[in-house]
């Protein structure tokens, strides 16, 4: 008599359950690559695509549904951008923040939004790919050039005389905050991504069906401020870089 309950519970047991670890793996040569994050990097790439496309194919003087929000979202990225760089500098730099912002973001929400359980793989799951501590450690390479790139673009060679700025002996603590950075931005990243799912997942096990909601609404505000964080971080660096050496 208890059969139905064992496998409802079975049930929910499998769905919230997180393969921390594996993965669905394809050969290219030599080498591996994550199958399932490519998979939903893919997915949300094309839902930017689209919905660019769609809301820059008629563009009016005066704006209306999906133009107006593209124009809303591009004038928040682009005055994130001018605040942490600069007025004069950030322009160049407002496709690579917003890119940034707008992949992290449709990411977390990939994940947090659509049941990737339910589709079943040979080994691994789909998942949110910023919930791969490979995609996070690549976005933080990316800005990490981009600072290098944007210093030694403004400064030249004079921008590597900020290692020993105010003083030489601090060259050492210097040359390791450039390797921090990409870690603390992709340690944080992963590392919220990842809680948010095993929470939810614990909670869908413990209380399947109406404690889950709360806390994924809560999942997708916490996914939303820490792609803010990444791409503020990342222009507040570039902006850093810029202003380098030649402006003391």
């Amino acid at each position: 008599m208890y059969q139905p309950e064992l496998e409802k519970t079975s049930l929910f047991a499998s769905i919230s359950a997180v393969e921390v670890g594996k993965h669905l793996y394809w050969t290219i040569g030599d080498y591996k690559i994550h199958g399932q994050v490519f998979i939903v990097s893919w997915l949300v790439i094309a839902v930017l695509i689209i919905l660019a496309f769609t809301g820059t194919r008629n563009l009016s003087r005066m704006p209306e549904k999906i133009q107006n929000f593209m124009e809303f979202v591009l004038e928040f990225l682009q005055d994130i951008a001018k605040n942490q760089i600069g007025e004069h500098e950030y322009r160049p730099w407002v496709p690579y923040i917003a890119t940034i912002f707008l992949f992290i973001l449709g990411s977390n929400w990939a994940g947090a939004l659509i049941p990737w359980k339910l589709i079943r793989l040979p080994e691994g799951e789909l998942a949110a790919p910023t919930n791969d501590i490979n995609t996070t450690v690549a976005l933080s390479l990316l800005t990490s050039l981009s600072y290098f790139y944007a210093g030694l673009s403004k400064n030249g060679i004079g921008y590597f005389l900020r290692y020993i700025e105010p003083t030489p002996v601090l060259l050492p603590i210097n040359i390791l905050e450039d390797f921090t950075k990409p870690l603390s931005l992709s340690f944080r990243l992963f590392g919220n991504i990842l809680a948010d799912e095993l929470v939810v997942s614990v909670f869908t096990l413990l209380v399947p069906i109406l404690i889950p909601l709360p806390v994924m609404i809560l999942g997708l505000f916490a996914s939303s401020i820490q792609a803010l964080i990444f791409c503020t971080l990342s222009a507040a660096y570039i902006g850093e870089a810029i202003e380098g050496h030649g402006d003391h």
